[in-house]
């Protein structure tokens, strides 16, 4: 999906996606990553979540990407935080204490920028890219966190009656771009209040846990 479909969207304020609470899949399951007080959560295509505030007044430290500086402009705006802005690589860093927000492509995002963080919370980027893509994004999560463990949020219905984003993404999919890193649980599926756009649809958390790493027997 191209840079300006989702900047035309922020400029507009066709946000329908942004969600004026922090999502309660995350809420009910946090817990399942085990933790500790500072830990440094991930939320990748993070646009203004409340999910962002939500862990850091759960003593988290949050750290996001996300294509829309305006998205960003306002999340910081709505937290009542000013942030340090300033040039890292091809992208903006957005900083304050506990918070940091990477602005520009996540693909241009590596690891070194990043940093180590403790867990992942994937509450909409995956199902905001077209099929194409989501295999790429897959990839360049793992490798970004170093297989960080994760909450991921998917969502799915008959993509032949409408079309995303949010796009379809089911379990087979998440095993096909996450089992070699991850063991994969689903956690809970719920449906959606009011379907979407009409259309009956699940919304799905699964718990990915990072696969031991495999040695080789003395001789083998």
């Amino acid at each position: 999906m191209e840079h300006s479909f989702w900047h035309q969207r922020w400029e507009a304020g066709r946000i329908g996606f942004h969600v004026n609470r922090p999502n309660p899949l995350m809420v009910a399951h946090i817990s399942a990553l085990s933790l500790a007080a500072g830990c440094r959560v991930f939320v990748p295509l993070c646009g203004k979540t409340l999910d962002i505030g939500w862990l850091l007044s759960r003593g988290h430290r949050a750290v996001g990407a996300e294509l829309s500086e305006l998205a960003i402009v306002q999340l910081f705006e709505e937290l009542g935080i000013t942030p340090s802005i300033a040039d890292h690589g091809p992208l903006k860093l957005y900083s304050a204490p506990n918070i940091e927000i990477f602005v520009g492509d996540i693909f241009a995002l590596t690891a070194e920028m990043l940093g180590p963080v403790d867990a992942i919370f994937d509450r909409a980027a995956l199902i905001a890219l077209p099929e194409p893509v989501r295999a790429a994004y897959a990839d360049h999560l793992v490798a970004l966190s170093n297989a960080a463990p994760q909450l991921l949020v998917c969502l799915e219905y008959d993509q032949d009656l409408i079309d995303g984003p949010p796009f379809s993404v089911g379990a087979d999919e998440v095993r096909r771009h996450y089992a070699g890193a991850y063991e994969i649980s689903r956690l809970e599926n719920k449906a959606v209040a009011g379907g979407l756009k009409g259309i009956a649809a699940v919304e799905t958390v699964f718990l990915l846990t990072p696969r031991e790493p495999q040695t080789l027997a003395d001789g083998v």
